[in-house]
């Protein structure tokens, strides 16, 4: 933590006399060091702690650099608030492993007993069924399918039928718990196991066909944690492999976006025009959501006061059709195009300060737990949940996860397989 302090004051001072780059240095040679504290201790690739600290902090170096004529220089209540997100969740962490925490070392108690292998496929089936029978009725009902409109490079935002998306994109789970299936053995039956490659295939073609390159990568990441969380020693260019395979399908989607080259440079505004498109789009979508936050702070007139993280209780049970006033709450962001935020956008929102601060700690409480809990995992589908908080954490810098619906229904469904895993195995 000395190390986080004595770069971030760097980092702070260089961004007031200009020196973009030397301040994006020091918050890159920081997230760097904190993943390898984690790492280092706790052997764990996907340790919760490590993977925060280090996209959290390595996102806002990036931002730093200020690529894109969007960026401006921050107020002082931005950096406040990104530094207590960060402090807040580790020092948390620290405590309670200094008080509860085991051995240091990642010892897992490897689960693995075929018993969960039949309630792992009829998971499989079940979920590839209903959510491959929830794409066919929005294509049904809504006249198209998004990966054969062109010209159009919003198609996948109108493609939305209240309530039944939900359960469309619930297919992200499958290929990470085909995962945990092989994982534990498989089946004897070779028709049982092509019947799950085929259900995966499915799980994937579905995104593809909806053009969701979120939806996608979300898939292929969660399928790696789930796998790193379910062995031992795993090395890191499994993960590196799995963004390189992603690389075309994201190109390619891209483009049946209709988003080309000249579309997205236009949006983006970087400083130097020339720069690649295959560098300049993931740097806004990491660099900008920074920014977001920094128009949040500085143009707020009054906070909320826990509306806006209760969201997913509005739009789960509906309450946003009988009271709309409860979500018309406006969205504060440098470019209308550039609509996502940082995991702390509503809880500045609501609370202000004190609750970036609050929101950190409960968070990184959370991530203690689960990382305690990695070590002796009783129930297969744990990987997947500890898989899901692990990409939330990677992806940080991304959105506001926990005011989001679609984060909730995937830990309800998780939740709902582990009890019908945990009946069928006793």
């Amino acid at each position: 933590m000395i190390v986080y302090l004595i770069c971030y004051a760097a980092s702070w001072i260089f961004a007031r006399f200009g020196l973009y780059y030397l301040s994006g240095a020091a918050l890159f040679l920081a997230a760097g060091y904190l993943y390898v504290y984690d790492y280092r201790r706790s052997g764990n690739l996907i340790h919760l702690r490590g993977l925060f600290s280090c996209f959290w902090v390595g996102g806002q170096g990036a931002a730093c650099l200020k690529l894109s004529k969007l960026q401006t220089d921050w107020a002082l209540q931005t950096w406040i608030c990104f530094f207590l997100a960060l402090v807040g969740f580790w020092i948390t962490f620290e405590v309670l492993d200094r008080l509860m925490g085991g051995n240091e070392r990642f010892t897992m108690n490897r689960y693995r007993q075929r018993s969960t292998v039949r309630p792992l496929f009829f998971c499989i089936v079940g979920l590839t069924v209903i959510s491959a029978a929830a794409f066919v009725t929005e294509a049904a009902v809504l006249g198209f399918i998004p990966v054969l409109v062109r010209g159009v490079p919003h198609a996948y935002s109108a493609f939305h039928m209240t309530g039944l998306h939900y359960v469309t994109v619930s297919c992200v789970l499958i290929p990470a718990m085909t995962v945990l299936y092989f994982e534990q053995g498989g089946s004897r039956s070779g028709r049982k196991n092509g019947l799950i490659v085929l259900c995966t295939l499915v799980s994937i073609a579905i995104p593809i066909l909806c053009v969701s390159r979120f939806q996608l990568v979300f898939a292929v990441i969660l399928a790696v944690f789930t796998f790193c969380a379910s062995q031992k020693n795993v090395s890191p260019w499994l993960f590196v492999a799995a963004v390189v395979a992603l690389i075309p399908c994201y190109v390619l989607l891209t483009v049946a976006r209709s988003h080309d080259v000249t579309y997205l440079n236009g949006i983006f505004e970087m400083k130097n025009s020339r720069m690649p498109i295959f560098v300049s789009q993931p740097y806004i979508y990491i660099a900008n959501n920074y920014e977001n936050f920094d128009c949040l702070v500085k143009a707020l007139p009054a906070h909320t006061w826990g509306i806006r993280m209760l969201f997913p209780v509005w739009a789960l049970t509906g309450l946003k059709f009988l009271y709309p006033y409860l979500v018309s709450f406006p969205i504060y962001v440098d470019k209308t195009e550039l609509t996502t935020v940082t995991l702390i956008y509503d809880a500045y929102y609501d609370f202000g300060i004190i609750g970036v601060l609050v929101f950190a700690c409960i968070l990184g409480a959370v991530c203690f737990f689960l990382v305690e809990k990695l070590r002796e995992m009783k129930n297969p589908m744990g990987y997947l949940f500890y898989g899901q908080m692990a990409i939330y954490m990677m992806l940080s810098f991304f959105t506001t996860w926990f005011s989001n619906p679609t984060t909730w229904f995937y830990f309800l469904v998780t939740a709902v397989l582990t009890f019908y895993c945990s009946v069928s195995r006793r």
